[in-house]
């Protein structure tokens, strides 16, 4: 590759690209909403919800001094990432907190990237991300559920119009602050009905003797104010 390639490729990811009208972006909304709200497609999407939770647990715990053993994702949508280090302490509470608060952060610094025109950017950086996490996977159909994702990543990069990619972009933003609300939700039922003793809220309790509750509801808002900030931001409020 030569120079001239190579100033190509960087103008092609760092470079700017057109914004889609909004009538667009509220298309786009409305296919995340749908992604989101309707069980039978939920227990299929969550399983995108689920790459980036564990994504965040792996990540966190890598950035604060952990070492990280492995993370598995299962069908039934469920994960689990595998740390080791201080059983307690600052480092393993960011880890813990880190699973539920990913989807949302992830989705609001993805408006942030596409309102200011990086879509072939914030596509690279979600491919990137999701190669560096497939290392890491320790069973099959976690490998196949990270495959598949950055396939579409890397495709949609690589290959699309800027109008298609646009339109991904978008969706896959929108479904992650969309889809970053609704398991909160989920684990408050099931610790209402006695489920999920092992949960990430229940083990921050335990680290740092704060009730379950004032986590869930660190969790609730965290991914509400990201699914606000980053909404106003996409629709150009």
């Amino acid at each position: 590759m030569d120079s001239t390639d190579l100033g190509n490729l960087w103008d092609r990811v760092f470079g700017t690209q057109p914004l889609p009208e909004q009538w667009l972006v509220v298309v786009t909304g409305t296919l995340a909403l749908i992604a989101v709200v309707p069980n039978f497609i939920w227990r299929l999407t969550r399983n995108t919800i689920t790459i980036a939770h564990e994504g965040g647990h792996g990540l966190i715990a890598l950035c604060t001094g952990r070492q990280l053993s492995g993370i598995r994702l299962h069908s039934d949508t469920s994960g689990l990432t595998v740390s080791r280090g201080k059983p307690t302490g600052i480092g393993m509470i960011l880890t813990a907190a880190a699973g539920y608060t990913a989807p949302p952060l992830l989705g609001l610094g993805g408006a942030l990237l596409l309102v200011n025109g990086r879509i072939t950017l914030f596509l690279w950086l979600a491919t990137a991300l999701l190669a560096v996490m497939l290392v890491m996977i320790r069973n099959v159909y976690g490998a196949l559920a990270v495959i598949f994702t950055g396939s579409a990543f890397l495709l949609v990069s690589w290959l699309a119009s800027p109008a298609v990619q646009s339109l991904f972009a978008y969706t896959v933003v929108w479904f992650l602050l969309l889809g970053g609300v609704r398991p909160a939700f989920e684990l408050q039922s099931k610790r209402r009905h006695g489920g999920a003793p092992d949960s990430d809220a229940d083990q921050l309790s335990r680290l740092t003797d704060v009730p379950a509750a004032l986590w869930l509801f660190l969790f609730h808002a965290v991914s509400l104010c990201s699914l606000i900030g980053g909404g106003r931001w996409l629709l150009g409020m």
